[in-house]
């Protein structure tokens, strides 16, 4: 494999007879199968061969290989003025490689035994396999317990059952009125779910969610942002469709308008969920739901034209992956909110918000505008709740409109 990154065949038969020469070989077809380019791959293999080189000039055991080592001769290289942007990286996917060929041992985990970071690591495992959150409700969920921990123990010992509830009053007196009704919100999940938990598994004596105050909001106030049925074309028509980037975000962008998929959702769509034949997808949605949803010409042309012509050759089944090396599914839903922010502010509109829900509540005003009820919006956005579609009937002004009795012209008697 390594012959065909370098024309010298002097070159290619001392790195092949070196010590690891075999997983030069090895580790150049991986890292081709991730999306790395020729001249990408050159340069790496350049790279390991110096590291092989330095290592038997210092006679340093393959087999010891790990991260300090790795380290030193990097540090070598930048005195050296050798040390260029990437190597870092590549010395950690060989590491990587050379640790599942088993030449090298993994290296002894280190664990932080802080109390706090144990706490914290079996509420994130109770969120994800017992409630089936992802690991972002986690993120978003955890400075806000951080903070009530710290100011309730500080540096001293953790001693869950002496929480109180005027500890837990006191805290959200302090904090609450500096944040916005949403934030605050997101505050009273959080403090609620972990309470739950510390009562599930005994930590405290009784279940302290019920003693977390309400913010006080009231029901269905706000009325969904939504685009209109010509912004959202605009917004479509924002993708340049004559590269690969663009007619992917294209299709991502057309599966949130035309099906209402959440941004999770998306990052988690794999070749496997779509039945072509059926013009069908498989969701697996929210608290690990899955649902069958019908997939729309267009969209599956789309679909189609991303899949046969633009997306890289890689290993991962995931749909939607990363355009350039290393090529794997995205990370998380983020990606797909910065996708959608983008196609916003190339098409120039001034919208209410800029995340992916955005082309949600357009789908779902759309469809209350053509005449869809209340139970066939439900059923598209795979609401578990009625209660959750009640919200897009505010925006049916004509249908309102109906309801409201008129002023009266005449004074009362």
């Amino acid at each position: 494999m390594i012959e065909l990154y370098f024309r010298s065949h002097k070159v290619v038969k001392r790195l092949k007879e070196s010590v690891l020469g075999s997983q030069l070989d090895a580790f150049s077809s991986a890292i081709s199968d991730l999306g790395y380019s020729h001249a990408t791959i050159r340069t790496q293999l350049q790279l390991l061969a110096g590291f092989v080189r330095w290592s038997l000039e210092n006679d340093i055991d393959i087999s010891k290989i790990d991260e300090q080592i790795m380290s030193r001769f990097l540090s070598e290289s930048a005195r050296k003025g050798a040390l260029r942007r990437g190597d870092k990286r590549t010395l950690r996917l060989f590491l990587e490689h050379l640790r599942v060929e088993g030449l090298i041992d993994y290296s002894a985990p280190t664990y932080n035994a802080s109390p706090l970071t144990s706490l914290k690591t079996r509420y994130e495992n109770y969120l994800r396999k017992e409630r089936g959150l992802s690991p972002v409700t986690a993120s978003r969920y955890w400075p806000y317990l951080q903070l009530f921990l710290f100011e309730q123990f500080s540096d001293g010992p953790i001693q869950l059952r002496k929480l109180s509830q005027q500890a837990i009053e006191r805290f959200f007196l302090r904090h609450a009125h500096d944040r916005t009704p949403k934030v605050a919100q997101l505050m009273v999940a959080a403090m609620r779910s972990f309470f739950r938990f510390l009562f599930r598994y005994a930590e405290t004596e009784r279940d302290l969610s019920a003693i977390v105050p309400t913010v006080p909001t009231w029901q269905l106030a706000e009325i969904p942002k939504y685009l209109k049925y010509d912004e959202l074309q605009s917004l479509l028509e924002a993708c340049d469709q004559t590269t690969p980037v663009g007619r992917r975000d294209y299709s991502i962008l057309l599966l949130i308008a035309r099906l209402g998929l959440r941004a999770g959702e998306l990052v988690t769509l794999e070749l496997d969920d779509i039945n072509w034949r059926a013009a069908e997808l498989t969701i697996r949605g929210k608290g690990q739901f899955r649902d069958c949803l019908p997939l729309p010409q267009d969209v599956g042309k789309a679909l189609a034209i991303y899949l046969q012509n633009d997306r890289p050759i890689c290993l991962t089944r995931r749909v939607f992956i990363r355009m350039r090396a290393p090529c794997r599914g995205f990370k998380n839903s983020t990606t797909i909110s910065t996708i959608v922010r983008r196609a916003v502010e190339r098409s120039g509109l001034n919208t209410p918000s800029k995340g992916a829900h955005l082309l949600r509540y357009s789908l779902a005003t759309e469809m209350l505008r053509q005449g869809a009820s209340m139970t066939e919006i439900g059923e598209l956005l795979r609401h578990r709740s009625p209660n959750s579609t009640e919200i897009y009937a505010k925006v049916d002004i004509e249908g309102l409109r109906s309801l409201a009795r008129s002023w009266p012209e005449g004074g009362v008697s």
